[in-house]
């Protein structure tokens, strides 16, 4: 019987429970998973040399006859070597391997032998553990491991290389040419056919083919992950018709004149994007992108009136009370004149805006507990989440069943890297602001060391006396016992002594929700000239006073992280300043310190960390419940990964067709 994709490997011949246990652990269960095993890295075994012509370190494939072999056993029999030696008119070649006797019963006088290795010494001529092949009859063009460029796959204990390479070898053979092709790609798209992947990925003919491989069985996942993806979306709008919210402008035009200031031309683009979905009687489903202060809030503050225009609800959820208590009391603001009604849901408190309700449609601000509590609304036109990548897909999905397929606007201040958004947020169409509105400060960005601190401080000090207010972040609540972390809970007797005469306020995620609201809100009356806190003020803090941002521990902190903080200043006229403190600074954090101070756009701040991180914790199993890519690199394969999420698109429901 034929071997198949699907067949164990214990199919192989030489494998049995004990071998399958050791491939399994590699993940190779299948003799597919054989196929798609991919080489960490080639040796091109191509270059001969006559022995006579070998240098010493110099790797070099040989040819030679045996013209003498044995096995010397040490005095104290614990130790072992086996010598063969070659001979090819230039010279004699001596290969050694340490305890290994029983290649004695392999070789013999007279055979013709390929090797591959170093020259390790010259006299005689040397090489330890080289890699052979042994010539026979027709054998010159079916060579494994020697004379061709050949594979090097990572291992588990247990399992040698020469092994592993020899049982791909006969899948390869055996089964390559006989994997479907899912769709005419060759002559579509350039690629090189799967079967042909199949082949080069492991034993290329020539330099250049096994490259090839990968880009197209990195097409093939970056397919599969695409039609995932999609599928959600054409699931959705098979049998969910949206709800047609194109808004009337009644509400919009008097709020724009109350801001007392225009649009953007990123924010107008936004809103007709945001308004041509809602009017196509299909559920929105949009990523909105944007640096920290480009106005997000306000689209999204427009994008609910349309809504309620329309006679539907608006739900918006965030990460945190301070944030989702911030919303609050703007949107309040806003909508208030306007007689549109404004409520909070959050853990600690469920508030209802009594002073602007209005008989009609209105607005919910909350955080996770609009998903935990009893809300919901047959009426619900649009779910707003805020800083999306702090809640999980399922989160999302579950506040939107809480209505009828309403509309989903999905934000985030975290810039996203385009293939990342692909990736996580490939179900979503993408809207991006790409302008800060005029009149907001520059903001400067230092790195300074901790014996900086008295002359940090003194500089405070002189922005206080100007009448600005401070940030100061901590990475801990409570400091470690070596005290090389600075924690909010001791820091804050330090800084109010430090910074004398002016008031110090403390914040942090372990507090009641009634004094965070109580301490931010003095901080933004003035009446505290700094605001001490770990990174709950990361998101939801706006106060355009305050211009100066002091890091401690900046090392600690993620690039994303620090951009977010810094964020929080420069949101008024004033020149702003931040500070990053490294208390124990190695090579990769002082890299990661020169990005953020030499650079103000969060989306290059992003491409940087990808770059640094590799993609591996931002996307796979953890993010998108799939095994992570084998082939596919989001770091370089950007082009593919559009592509293919294109072909997708075009292909609709009738799919690509099976990739294995």
């Amino acid at each position: 019987m034929p071997w198949r994709w699907e067949d164990p490997v214990t199919r192989l011949p030489g494998v049995g429970p004990e071998r399958a246990a050791l491939l399994g652990r590699m993940g190779l269960r299948i003799l597919g998973d054989l196929l798609l095993h991919r080489p960490r890295r080639y040796e091109d075994r191509r270059q001969k040399r006559a022995i006579g012509e070998l240098r010493v370190q110099e790797a070099a494939v040989v040819r030679g006859r045996v013209v003498a072999k044995g096995v010397k056993q040490f005095r104290r029999r614990s130790r072992s070597v086996f010598e063969l030696i070659l001979e090819d008119g230039s010279g004699r070649l001596h290969a050694r391997w340490w305890n290994q006797p029983f290649l004695d019963d392999q070789f013999e006088v007279g055979m013709d032998v390929v090797v591959y290795g170093k020259v390790v010494e010259l006299k005689p001529r040397t090489m330890d553990h080289p890699e052979t092949e042994i010539l026979e009859d027709g054998m010159d063009e079916v060579r494994i491991h020697v004379d061709r460029i050949v594979p090097v796959y990572p291992l588990t204990e247990g399992i040698g290389q020469r092994w592993l390479r020899s049982k791909i070898w006969g899948v390869v053979d055996a089964l390559a040419a006989s994997v479907a092709e899912p769709r005419d790609w060759v002559s579509v798209e350039g690629f090189c056919t799967r079967a042909e992947a199949m082949r080069w990925l492991h034993f290329p003919d020539e330099a250049g083919q096994e490259e090839r491989a990968r880009r197209r069985l990195a097409f093939d996942e970056f397919v599969e992950l695409q039609n995932e993806i999609q599928s959600r979306r054409r699931r959705l709008y098979a049998h969910a018709p949206g709800w047609v919210c194109r808004g009337d402008n009644r509400l919009i035009r008097p709020l724009l004149k109350r801001l007392g200031f225009p649009l953007t031309e990123a924010q107008t683009r936004v809103l007709r994007e945001i308004r041509g979905d809602m009017a196509s009687g299909r559920p929105m489903r949009r990523l909105l992108q944007g640096d920290v202060g480009c106005g997000k809030t306000v689209v999204a503050a427009m994008t609910a009136l349309m809504v309620i225009e329309s006679g539907h609800e608006v739900a918006l959820m965030a990460p945190t009370e301070v944030l989702a208590h911030q919303h609050w009391l703007r949107l309040k603001e806003w909508f208030g004149p306007l007689g549109v009604r404004v409520d909070l849901v959050t853990g600690a408190a469920k508030r209802r805006d009594e002073a602007g309700a209005g008989a009609g449609p209105g607005l919910v601000v909350g955080t996770h507990a609009l998903i935990a509590s009893g809300f919901a609304s047959e009426n619900l036109g649009l779910v707003i989440i805020d800083e999306q990548h702090k809640f999980g897909v399922e989160q999302r999905e579950a506040l939107v069943r809480k209505g009828h397929y309403p509309h989903l606007l999905v934000m985030t201040a975290t810039p996203i890297p385009r293939t990342m958004a692909l990736t996580l947020y490939g179900d979503l169409d993408l809207s991006v602001i790409d302008q800060s509105p005029a009149g907001r400060g520059r903001v400067r960005t230092f790195i300074r060391g901790s014996e900086a601190m008295p002359k940090v401080w003194e500089f405070v000090r002189q922005r206080l006396g100007a009448g600005r207010q401070a940030y100061v972040v901590c990475a801990r609540v409570d400091g470690d016992e070596a005290g090389e972390v600075r924690a909010v809970t001791r820091e804050w007797a330090v800084l109010r002594e430090a910074l004398r005469p002016h008031e110090v306020g403390l914040l942090h995620g372990r507090m009641p929700a009634e004094a965070k609201e109580q301490v931010v809100s003095a901080f933004r009356a003035g009446t505290l000239g700094v605001l001490l806190a770990t990174l709950v003020i990361e998101v939801g803090v706006d106060v355009p006073n305050a211009t100066v941002m002091v890091i401690e521990n900046a090392e600690r902190f993620g690039l994303a992280q620090l951009h977010q903080l810094r964020g929080r200043i420069g949101r008024g006229g004033h020149e702003g300043y931040c500070i990053l403190v490294t208390r124990k600074s190695t090579e990769e954090s002082a890299r990661r310190m020169r990005v953020v101070a030499e650079c103000s756009d969060g989306f290059e701040i992003a491409e940087a960390d990808l770059l640094m991180r590799g993609a591996g914790d931002l996307v796979g199993a953890a993010q998108s419940g799939r095994p992570p890519l084998r082939f596919g690199d989001l770091l370089q394969d950007r082009g593919l990964l559009e592509l293919a999420r294109d072909r997708v698109r075009e292909w609709g429901s009738e799919g690509p067709g099976s990739v294995k």
